[in-house]
């Protein structure tokens, strides 16, 4: 147990440079950005000495270098700047958006790995029929799609035409009471007050965005899964357990599943990893308060604590991401040791 936390100790040290390059990298990047934040804030109708004293008071005056040195001596002391597009501390924006993005992220893959892994196992054993077939069109299908015009048609179908479900206006509508907050999550936060009429609400505004995700998160999910079964289903270690006579079931789902589910495992993390961050159009279609249209809307006004406060974000929830799969690697194939990877 020692030796294990030993080494998820020194995965996370191996993991400093990464976050300070993003520190370094975010930091220029941000600066390189079209667009005075100093003009924004002033107004358009600030004459050029008001956008002076603006400017020197968020500290814009200074060099690059003084710059950054005041951003990390706050960044150290847990204090990510301030927003100038919401006039709130970045630090509980993030807070209060993160959540909101999560929640999204992780049904829409529960619902993908739903019909993902059984679907590729399938076509995997059955090669050539129908629901090879089905596969490689939901594949096809959900690389083509645009996620902003599978969502205006869920929208217009199950809104607009047949009513049953709620209108697009954020996590939950105005005849309910946002739970108390304890994670973040609606719907758990709901479950745990024991508010069930809170979180049917909640499920209901959440159910055609998270569909909306999970058709475009569908496509490599499945994909891998299908490469990765049918890769296995040809090794010679399944030869040999056909020919000692165990049952298909067996053979499928306890050697060949299990094999598979690595490639699947790497594919689901990039998947949420990318999903997390890039479902800003998805969040603009349904008006849903993620972290995504929180970095854009911050982009575009030359935000720059905000936008710096995003990308580091994500890199700590990437980072955290990889230690995760790591463990879990350690789980499904007790081969892979700690110490090896």
């Amino acid at each position: 147990m020692s030796g294990r936390l030993g080494t998820v100790l020194m995965r996370v040290a191996q993991a400093i440079p990464v976050i300070i390059g993003v520190v370094i990298i975010s930091f220029v990047l941000t600066r390189a950005l079209p667009g005075d934040p100093a003009v924004y804030f002033a107004g358009a109708a600030a004459d050029e000495t008001s956008i002076a004293e603006i400017r020197q008071q968020l500290g814009l005056d200074k060099s690059l270098p003084e710059q950054f040195l005041i951003y990390v001596t706050e960044l150290l002391r847990g204090d990510l700047g301030q927003s100038l597009s919401t006039g709130q501390p970045v630090m509980s924006d993030l807070a209060q958006r993160l959540p909101a993005s999560l929640e999204l992220t992780l049904l829409a893959l529960i619902l993908s790995c739903a019909v993902a892994i059984p679907i590729g196992i399938l076509a995997a054993t059955r090669p050539g029929s129908w629901v090879d077939h089905l596969c490689r069109l939901l594949v096809t299908a959900g690389v083509s799609l645009p996620t902003f015009f599978t969502g205006i048609v869920l929208i217009y179908v199950f809104y607009y035409l047949l009513g049953i479900a709620p209108a697009p206006l954020g996590r939950l509508d105005f005849i309910y009471i946002e739970p108390d907050h304890v994670t973040g999550l609606y719907l758990v936060d709901a479950a745990l007050a024991g508010d069930w009429e809170t979180w049917l609400g909640a499920a209901k505004q959440l159910i055609l965005p998270a569909l909306t995700l999970a058709l475009f998160t569908l496509a490599p999910l499945a994909r891998m899964t299908r490469a990765a079964m049918l890769s296995a289903l040809t090794s010679d270690f399944i030869r040999t357990a056909r020919a000692a006579g165990l049952t298909e079931g067996t053979v499928r789902y306890t050697y060949a599943f299990r094999n598979a589910l690595l490639p699947v495992l790497t594919t689901l993390g990039m998947v949420f990893s990318f999903t997390l961050g890039a479902n800003v159009l998805v969040e603009k279609v349904f008006a849903w308060p993620g972290i995504g249209s929180y970095a854009v809307e911050a982009l575009v006004v030359s935000d720059y604590a905000a936008v710096q406060g995003f990308v580091l974000a994500m890199a700590l929830l990437f980072v955290a991401l990889n230690l995760v799969i790591d463990l879990a690697y350690t789980l499904i194939d007790p081969r892979i040791g700690f110490e090896s990877q």
